[in-house]
């Protein structure tokens, strides 16, 4: 399997960024990892083993990104609002680093998102604030209200980044048209899964704004940890 190391820094947020890539072809997929997890987190935890056969058959590559959840959402020593604006720039380093990286190896200008736990935060967020740049969005377990980290806070970037808020204000056609037709939607869950009231949430708020999307539910005891991802992970991207 080819396997591939960069880092570089960013001026974006002010220091250096560290990424592992995975695969040499195929359907590009960004990996955000779980809360204030690091770049090596999904092969540590089995996931890159689950999705050996597609990668080393050349069907995804694999990019997997560090995180700044601890100087951004879970970062208590400052005020929420720097809390929002540090995610921000989080954001802007994976549209104007990360992306072209995964464009110029890959060839393909969309890309498929997806994470675990507040992974599946991430990536959701990140599809629905710019489906432009994204055609799959697999959360696995994934949260989708930050206002746990706002201490009562909340301003206009909060709000466009809290998606069971803005999601169900949103009008503008050209977004619903995305969300609608070009993006592939999936919220796993299982049965004894913290999240899964989440991702029951988030479905129906999807459901409402008529965006088609799959919400799998696991049973047989299934549980908020990495033996159900692996399992996600081989179904959602086989």
């Amino acid at each position: 399997m080819n396997r591939e190391y960069h880092k570089w820094y960013s001026q974006r947020l002010g220091r250096e960024m560290e990424i592992l890539q995975f695969g040499h072809g195929g359907i590009p997929m960004l990996v955000f990892p779980s809360s204030m997890g690091r770049f090596f987190e999904y092969e540590d935890r089995g996931m890159v083993q689950a999705m050996q056969w597609q990668l080393d058959t050349g069907q995804a590559m694999l990019f997997c990104v560090d995180s700044v959840d601890r100087e951004s959402w879970y970062n208590k020593g400052i005020h929420p609002a720097d809390r929002v604006r540090r995610h921000v720039q989080y954001e802007e380093y994976l549209l104007k680093e990360v992306l072209p990286l995964m464009r110029a190896r890959s060839g393909h200008h969309r890309v498929a998102v997806t994470g675990c736990s507040f992974g599946g935060y991430h990536c959701t967020n990140f599809a629905l604030r710019h489906p432009e740049c994204v055609h799959t969005c697999v959360s696995m377990s994934g949260a989708y209200d930050i206002k746990q980290f706002l201490g009562g806070y909340y301003d206009n970037e909060c709000y466009f980044n809290n998606p069971v808020d803005f999601v169900p204000n949103t009008q503008d056609a050209w977004y619903l048209d995305q969300y609608r037709r070009e993006i592939r939607w999936v919220f796993g869950a299982g049965e004894h899964d913290i999240c899964l009231e989440e991702n029951r949430r988030i479905s129906g708020i999807f459901n409402a704004k008529g965006i088609p999307h799959w919400f799998d539910y696991w049973g047989l005891g299934a549980v908020h940890d990495w033996p159900l991802w692996q399992l996600m992970s081989k179904k959602y991207f086989s």
